[in-house]
């Protein structure tokens, strides 16, 4: 390993860690991220709260395409990395973890108490009532509204949605809500020009500001959305790391950067902060001798 990731390893071991996660720490799970190596952007313009709530056919095409993407994102499994931060918050070391990802494997892979910044595909909203059901009973419903619906995705983008010819899209059936029987469904997360609930970015404001430590994990801080914490964390003067593959946004404000695949990293920075507390104790390492 380099020595950056011996010096964040280090860092780490000091506790205090919120980490920010974006699309990059899934990629190893088969969920393709917007802007690293091979991001989806290159081919694949993301849907806007615009034009889904405007445009009665580009809806329809959103649910036909996510009806199909769901299958994809709900049997994706959290690989080394997802495991490796849980890890790290089991020892005590990371304090929070805010992430921009709605696929629940950070969850999944054994994380606590995570703030899921942009929402969560599991869960769908009314937009005319509010209310808020489970994404596995809409699939449901959508299973029934179209039988014979069993179009084959070409790829798969992060938030769930799917590349189809638009003949395949069609013939779709969109369901709507059955609380008030007729209003708008939509998933539970925030799209493109959509904003973060208010209450939801105090309360990851107030964990930077809690933090001895800021660590941002596969996420290129193109948008403002994650950026900003970065950006407050430097004006607090706390101190920001990044694990990513390519350059960021926020490298000009991190005190260390480290470019390479999450699912290597993490899992070799836990082994290294387990030696350094070995190092620190003067306990014996398993399967050691002195």
């Amino acid at each position: 390993m380099s020595d950056g990731t011996s010096t964040l390893a280090r860092l780490l071991a000091e506790g205090g860690v919120l980490v920010l996660s974006g699309a990059g720490i899934s990629t190893e799970s088969g969920i393709p991220d917007y802007r690293g190596p091979g991001g989806t952007l290159t081919r694949h313009t993301p849907m806007t709260y615009q034009t889904f709530t405007g445009d009665p056919v580009a809806r329809r095409r959103y649910w036909a395409r996510s009806y199909i993407g769901w299958r994809t994102m709900n049997r994706a499994t959290p690989n080394d990395g997802h495991h490796a931060v849980a890890s790290l918050q089991r020892r005590g070391l990371v304090s929070g973890i805010v992430t921009q990802n709605v696929d629940g494997l950070h969850q999944a892979g054994g994380a606590r108490s995570v703030i899921e910044l942009h929402g969560n595909l599991r869960d769908v909203v009314c937009l005319d009532c509010g209310h808020s059901s489970p994404r596995e009973e809409l699939d449901r419903r959508l299973t029934r509204a179209n039988p014979r619906f069993g179009a084959l995705p070409t790829a798969i983008n992060p938030d769930g949605d799917v590349e189809l010819p638009d003949e395949e899209i069609d013939a779709f059936q969109v369901v709507e809500c059955q609380a008030c029987d007729g209003g708008m469904l939509k998933p539970d997360v925030v799209f493109f020009g959509e904003t973060v609930p208010a209450e939801r970015v105090r309360e990851c404001y107030a964990l930077v500001e809690g933090a001895r430590l800021l660590l941002v994990l596969g996420s290129s801080l193109t948008v403002m959305s994650g950026r900003r914490f970065v950006l407050h964390a430097a004006k607090l003067g706390i101190p920001v790391a990044i694990v990513n593959q390519g350059p960021t946004r926020g490298d000009d404000y991190a005190e260390l950067t480290v470019d390479a695949p999450l699912g290597t990293v993490l899992p070799e920075l836990v082994r290294l902060i387990d030696t350094i507390d070995t190092i620190d104790t003067g306990a014996v390492p398993t399967g050691s001798s002195r």
